[in-house]
């Protein structure tokens, strides 16, 4: 006798979905232009939670990259807010790329690609394709670590908020789409899967 199958959890409409991703986000960079960065900071983290909650509510489950990142949020989040110090809420991003590259470049070194494990529902690829993959993630995570780095330590704090808002989303969806050829290159057959 076998145990019948879990339920599937319930898929997101991709414009909710979309919504719920860049929300936080879009609602910091506009309550930084309107009361400062602490009041944003505060919206940041409520609308993160809110978004959270939207999305367990929705698909009765949440992923693990939205979760870690909420956590980091809420962590340093409340450390600019009780510190009164916009420094924290600045290396959030720094802290969440350099987590991301740290599990996919370690998981790499323990001889798995932690890439697949979260994305193989969505792409199946071969093992060297996945590992190419991740290795290109992995660095490119890095990159973007330094990358805030060096633009909070330069400029204003609204012009940060600003590159944090429009700039990190189009630097990854480029990045996401140049990795189109080497997906392609590397994708398995389903039914080897």
């Amino acid at each position: 006798m076998t145990a019948p199958a879990a339920p599937k959890p319930a898929e997101i409409n991709p414009l909710l979905k979309l919504a719920l991703d860049l929300g936080p986000l879009l609602l910091f960079f506009f309550a930084n232009a309107r009361w400062g960065i602490f009041a944003a900071t505060g919206a940041f983290m409520a609308a993160t939670l809110v978004s959270i909650a939207v999305t367990y509510a929705l698909a009765r489950r949440v992923p693990m990259m939205p979760l870690v990142s909420a956590a980091v949020v809420m962590v340093f989040g409340g450390l600019t807010l009780y510190l009164q110090d916009e420094v924290f809420i600045k290396l959030k991003p720094t802290i969440i790329y350099a987590l991301f590259a740290a599990v996919l470049l370690g998981g790499l070194a323990f001889g798995r690609s932690l890439l697949a494990v979260v994305l193989d529902s969505v792409f199946q690829l071969t093992d060297a394709g996945w590992k190419q993959l991740t290795v290109r993630w992995g660095v490119f995570f890095v990159m973007m670590a330094v990358l805030n780095e060096i633009v909070w330590r330069s400029v204003s704090t609204d012009a940060w908020v600003a590159f944090k808002t429009f700039g990190f989303l189009p630097l990854t969806i480029a990045f996401a789409l140049a990795q189109t050829p080497l997906m392609m290159r590397h994708a398995a057959d389903k039914k080897e899967s």
